[in-house]
């Protein structure tokens, strides 16, 4: 069974959160003694309904006692087609920091849009960083459809308004489905309400939607977390190196390279919990043992001879600011992708993302919270890295703060 990770965007009070709760409550993804907890704690909050919905992802209690969700609240759920991972990210303008992160390894947006509002530049500004994200697939939740008659006219000015906007996004796939996630129309069950309306449910849409990361073919990536050296009498020559498969698969006696060095070798054998393996595939956690006695050390990749990635101290990325504090020109900076770190630092800031508008404008080198740029960055080690738009997860990494340990930016590299 496959695997669906999507994220919900949109304006503070777009009903993001209850659509997911109306998607888990109406898909009986919710067990009972949850249920009767969320009933309890409905009569808090005044709403007109028996359960407040959305108190299934809104985080902290306090948090919930504002009115806003202000973290990335994920869930995950199961229907007998697919399993499901769902980022609920904040509303607010000043919480992008929080969208980056939970959009960042996502299939699939889903952007919801009030409809008695429309196109917001919240909407714009989701779509705009789903578009950076490369995210494969994007639909457009028209909410609220109960407070407008369920109307066809105001739907369709909607799609008309977002697929203008959108034109210059390179979005790849983009649909529409009309939703009142409060009633539950059109998100599980199909709406009465929407006989306009010829197209699939929510649950329904998200079902079937292709993964396109999943179907697309992906360089082999191994990169070690630890070395293995027992020593002991019983182990007194092993050594493994142990890892997950980031992409691709590997196999017994396959040729491969070990980066940065560049030296070739022969995959020995595969373990896997104490039993060996004839290959390993994407996602295994397994120890590879290797032919010839190299120097290997965690945060080196091991990739096949034949597809190598780039290999660099230099590199140009768009990043998304998470700090509080602005950047300092030659602040000390540490580069960690997967379990490779390096000490770095941000050459140049090519420019700004204008994050209502998509266009790139002349930077002035300071860079301060939720912005979005195009850096050039330099580090001390060699990195080894495919683009972001063919490897999502070797074209990506976080900058941390040397000094403080916080983490500051997270980037895409071109």
């Amino acid at each position: 069974m496959d695997l669906l990770r999507f994220f919900t965007a949109g304006n503070v009070d777009d009903g993001k959160s209850t659509l997911i709760g109306r998607l888990l409550y109406d898909s009986n993804s919710i067990s009972t003694d949850i249920i009767e907890t969320l009933t309890k704690q409905s009569k808090t909050t005044g709403i007109n309904t028996d359960i407040d919905l959305a108190l299934l992802t809104d985080g902290l209690r306090a948090e919930r006692e504002q009115g806003i969700t202000i973290d990335v609240a994920y869930k995950y759920f199961t229907t007998e087609k697919r399993k499901f991972i769902i980022a609920d990210t904040p509303g607010h303008i000043q919480y992008t920091r929080n969208m980056f992160t939970g959009a960042s390894n996502a299939d699939l947006a889903i952007v919801l849009v009030d409809s008695r509002n429309g196109i917001t530049e919240q909407t714009k500004r989701h779509s705009i960083i789903a578009s950076i994200l490369g995210i494969p697939n994007l639909v457009v939740c028209i909410n609220k459809m109960d407070l407008v008659n369920f109307s066809e006219a105001v739907y369709n000015s909607i799609i008309e308004s977002f697929e203008e906007f959108a034109k210059p996004l390179n979005l790849n796939e983009i649909s529409f489905i009309p939703v009142s996630a409060l009633a539950g129309d059109n998100v599980v069950t199909k709406s009465q309400h929407t006989d306009w309306y010829q197209g699939k449910t929510l649950l329904d849409y998200l079902e079937t939607v292709q993964i396109v990361n999943s179907a697309k073919k992906v360089d082999s990536r191994f990169q070690v977390q630890y070395v293995i050296r027992p020593q002991t009498e019983d182990l007194h020559d092993y050594r493994g190196f142990a890892g997950k498969v980031i992409t691709g698969h590997y196999h017994k006696g396959q040729r491969v390279t070990v980066l940065p060095s560049g030296i070739e070798t022969t995959i020995l054998k595969i373990e896997q919990n104490l039993k060996e393996l004839t290959e390993a595939k994407t996602d295994d956690p397994v120890i590879l043992h290797l032919s010839d006695d190299i120097d290997v050390s965690r945060g080196n990749t091991i990739v096949p001879i034949e597809s190598k990635p780039r290999t660099e101290k230099e590199i140009i990325a768009t990043i998304c600011w998470m700090d509080n504090a602005a950047f300092i020109p030659g602040q000390k900076l540490i580069l960690q992708q997967n379990s490779f770190r390096t000490k770095a630092v941000l050459k140049d800031v090519l420019n700004k993302i204008d994050i209502h508008s998509y266009k790139a404008i002349e930077s002035d080198g300071n860079i301060k919270l939720n912005d979005i740029c195009q850096v050039n960055i330099k580090t001390a080690e060699p990195v080894s890295f495919d683009s972001y738009s063919e490897n999502r997860s070797t074209g990506s990494f976080i900058l941390i703060n040397e000094n403080t340990n916080n983490t500051i930016a997270a980037g895409t590299i071109h």
